[in-house]
C-alpha cells in the first residue's frame, strides 16, 4: 500500500507555480475565494492538515495552532511574519518560515515609484490632466521636491533597505540611516553615514520606511517625529503600516508638517484612517510593492519549497525559528 500524500491548506489562491508544485506530493485544497479568510474560515480549513501555507493577512495564533494539531509546519507567503506568535510556535515546536530575498528589489523598487510619485506630485497632476481642468503651463504649477543631490534616509538597513540606498547613486544623494548595526556595503559604496533616529529624521529629505514591525518600532513614528522632520521632507513606507502613527501623519500632512508621503502599506489594513484619502500630498498604493510577475512567482515557490521541507522533517531553508530543530 502505498503512504498517504500530505493534506496541505492554502489559505488564498498564489501564483500557480507554488500551487503546482504542492500538488505534485501532496493533497492540496486552495482558498476557491480571492480574499482572505474568516476566522472561521481559517480555523475549519487547518484542522486535520499536515501543513498550511499562509498569507500575511493571515493571523495565526494559539487558537490556530490548537485548531491545526499535527500540522508540521506553517509556510508564510511573505518576508514579514508579524502576523504569526512565532513565540508560540516555537513552544510547540513548529516551524515557520517565510519567504525573503525574491521581493528585495521589487519592494525597493516601489519605494522609489512612491518617492517619486510624491516628490513631483504625479498623482495630483494626473488627476487634473484628466478633469480636463488644464489651461496651459504656468510657472507656479505643481511644484515639488528635487531628488538629485537630496538626503535620503533610510529606516532599516536590511535587504530591501540597502537596494533601496544603493539605487540612489544615479541621483547622487546623500545617504543616511538607522539600524542596529553597521552597513559596510552602504557606508564603503555611498559613503553612507549611520546615525540616531533623531538625526535622520532633523537632516533627511526623503525618510524610507524598511524596518520589521516589533514592539520597538510600533509608532516608531508619531508627532514627534514629523515636527522633527523638514517640513520640506517626505515620507515613504512600503514595510509595515503600524510602524507610522497613521493618525499623526495625517495631522502632519494636512498642517504641512512635512511636505508628502508615499504609502503602500497601512496601519489598520485594508482599511486607511479617516482623512487619509482625501489629502492630496499623499501617494495611497495598495500594498503592491511586491506585485511583479517574477516576484510574486517566486514568493509562491519559496513558500512551496520552505512548506515541502517541512511535511519532511526536513530543515525549511527560510525557517524563522530554526530552534525548532534543536539543532
Amino acid at each position: 500500500m502505498s503512504e498517504a500524500r500530505p493534506n496541505v491548506y492554502v489559505t488564498r489562491m498564489i501564483p500557480a507555480g507554488g500551487i503546482e508544485l504542492l500538488r505534485e506530493s501532496c493533497d492540496v485544497e486552495v482558498n476557491p475565494e480571492d480574499r482572505p479568510v474568516t476566522r472561521e474560515q481559517l480555523l475549519a480549513g487547518v484542522k486535520g492538515r499536515d501543513g498550511v501555507l499562509c498569507l500575511l493577512t493571515d493571523r495565526i495564533d494559539a487558537g490556530v495552532f490548537d485548531a491545526a494539531a499535527g500540522a508540521k509546519g506553517f509556510a508564510n507567503y511573505a518576508v514579514g511574519y508579524d502576523n504569526i506568535d512565532v513565540t508560540e510556535a516555537t513552544k510547540r515546536g513548529i516551524p515557520v518560515s517565510n519567504t525573503p530575498g525574491v521581493l528585495t528589489d521589487a519592494t525597493a523598487e516601489m519605494a522609489w515609484a512612491l518617492l517619486f510619485s510624491a516628490a513631483r506630485r504625479v498623482v495630483e497632476s494626473d488627476r487634473f490632466m484628466r478633469t480636463g481642468q488644464w489651461q496651459g503651463w504656468g510657472p507656479l504649477q505643481y511644484i515639488g521636491g528635487d531628488v538629485t543631490g537630496a538626503t535620503l534616509g533610510v529606516l532599516g538597513a536590511g535587504r530591501i533597505g540597502t537596494a533601496m540606498a544603493l539605487k540612489s547613486r544615479g541621483f547622487g544623494m546623500k545617504v543616511l540611516y538607522y539600524d542596529a548595526i553597521e552597513n559596510r556595503t552602504l557606508e564603503d559604496t555611498l559613503g553612507a553615514r549611520k546615525v540616531e533616529l533623531e538625526t535622520l529624521l532633523a537632516e533627511s529629505d526623503y525618510v524610507t520606511v524598511h524596518l520589521s514591525l516589533t514592539t520597538e518600532t510600533l509608532h516608531l513614528l508619531g508627532a514627534p517625529e514629523f515636527t522633527a522632520m523638514k517640513k520640506s521632507a517626505y515620507l515613504i513606507n512600503t514595510a509595515r503600516g503600524p510602524i507610522v502613527d497613521e493618525a499623526a501623519l495625517v495631522d502632519a500632512l494636512r498642517n504641512g508638517e512635512i511636505a508628502g508621503a508615499g504609502l503602500d502599506v497601512y496601519e489598520h489594513e485594508p482599511r486607511m484612517v479617516a482623512g487619509l484619502a482625501e489629502l492630496p500630498n499623499a501617494v495611497v498604493t495598495p500594498h503592491t510593492a511586491s506585485a511583479t510577475k517574477s516576484s510574486r512567482t517566486n514568493m509562491a515557490l519559496k513558500a512551496a519549497r520552505n512548506l515541502l521541507a517541512m511535511l519532511k522533517a526536513e530543515h525549511a531553508p527560510d525557517c524563522v525559528n530554526p530552534e525548532v530543530y534543536g539543532n
